[in-house]
C-alpha cells in the first residue's frame, strides 16, 4: 500500500513537470538558460568585461577579454582590460605588464595610464606612481575624478615620506613572550 502511494506521488511530479514550459521541454520560459542563437552577432567582448569588471568578476572579466583578442587582437583595449582585471586580483606584477604593453600601442589612454599608477603606487613604487598619474592627469585634462584622487592620494604619500634629517638613534629589540617583540631606543 505505502509503494503504491509512493508510485503515485511519483508519477503525479512527473505529470506535472512535463506541462508546457516546464523542465527539458526546451519552451522559451523553461527554467534553462537559452541556448547559443548561432545566427546571431556575438556581444564585443570588450563591452563584456568591462561590465564584469565593474561588477567585481574579474576572472569572467580576463576569459571575455581573451575571446575579444581572438576576435579582435592584442590591442591595446584588450590589454588595457586585461590589466585592469588582473590589479582587481591582487596580481600586481602581470597587470603592470599588460598595462605596459597597452600604452606601447596606445599611449593617449589616461585610463591605461591611471591604472598603471595604481600598479606601481600598490607596488611601492611612489615615485614612478606620482610621474604616471601627472601624466594620466595631464591627458584627461583633470576631468575624472578616480584619477585627480589617485594623483592627490600618491601626492600625500610623497609628502609623507620625506624626512628632515637623519638621525642617529639605537634600539633595543625585546622579546615579550614567546612571539612578540617590542623596539626600545637605547637610554644613555
Amino acid at each position: 500500500m505505502a509503494r503504491a502511494g509512493v508510485w503515485l506521488l511519483i508519477s503525479c511530479a512527473l505529470t506535472a513537470s512535463c506541462g508546457q514550459g516546464a523542465g527539458l521541454s526546451g519552451a522559451d520560459n523553461g527554467p534553462f538558460a537559452p541556448g547559443v542563437a548561432r545566427n546571431q552577432e556575438s556581444v564585443d567582448g570588450i563591452l563584456v568585461g568591462n561590465r564584469l569588471i565593474d561588477a567585481g568578476e574579474y576572472e569572467l572579466a580576463i576569459d571575455a577579454f581573451t575571446r575579444a583578442a581572438l576576435d579582435q587582437g592584442l590591442s591595446a583595449d584588450v590589454l588595457a582590460g586585461m590589466g585592469s582585471a588582473n590589479l582587481g586580483l591582487g596580481r600586481v606584477h602581470t597587470a603592470e605588464r599588460l598595462l605596459r604593453d597597452a600604452l606601447e600601442k596606445d599611449e593617449t589612454s589616461p585610463e591605461i595610464w591611471n591604472n598603471l599608477g595604481v600598479a606601481l603606487l600598490e607596488k611601492g613604487e611612489i615615485a614612478e606612481a606620482e610621474q604616471v598619474l601627472k601624466r594620466a592627469y595631464a591627458l584627461d585634462n583633470g576631468q575624472s575624478d578616480s584619477i585627480r584622487d589617485n594623483l592627490r592620494l600618491v601626492l600625500a604619500k610623497t609628502e609623507n615620506s620625506v624626512y628632515d634629517e637623519p638621525q642617529e638613534q639605537d634600539y633595543k629589540l625585546i622579546r615579550r613572550g614567546s612571539s612578540d617583540y617590542m623596539i626600545r631606543t637605547i637610554s644613555d
